[in-house]
């Protein structure tokens, strides 16, 4: 199953329309908040959808086991191929290069964003 059969048709449609809008102008600190809560939306519907059924190798485990890690690096494993076809059908690219010519990646940012989505750090 893909991430367009997981959240739908129309609101794929709407992600891939809001991508290609704004990625290319978008400050990534604004990006990924915002793509981390498609990925929230997405994971919601496959334990809405597959409860604890989901198979190994489906976007709908790779969503709800990244979402329940606090180690980005395995979390981008698991998600890479799930945003690099959502930015591909976006037609954007999600590797940046900084004003320092560092790089780095709205993808990367978004994943981290996800995984930390019921972080309160106030709270610690």
């Amino acid at each position: 199953m893909s991430l367009k059969e997981l959240v739908g048709q129309k609101t794929y449609e709407v992600w891939v329309d809001m991508l290609s809008r704004l990625v290319p102008t978008g400050r990534t600190h604004r990006l990924a908040p915002m793509i981390a809560g498609m990925l929230q939306y997405a994971a919601d519907l496959a334990y809405e959808k597959h409860g604890n059924n989901l198979k190994e190798g489906t976007v709908g485990y790779a969503l709800i086991e990244a979402s329940e890690m606090y180690d980005p690096d395995e979390a981008v494993d698991l998600l890479s191929d799930v945003l690099g076809s959502l930015f591909a059908d976006a037609e954007v690219e999600y590797e940046r290069v900084s004003s320092q010519g560092e790089g780095y990646s709205v993808a990367r940012s978004a994943i981290y964003e996800f995984i930390h989505w019921y972080d309160m750090p106030w709270e610690a």
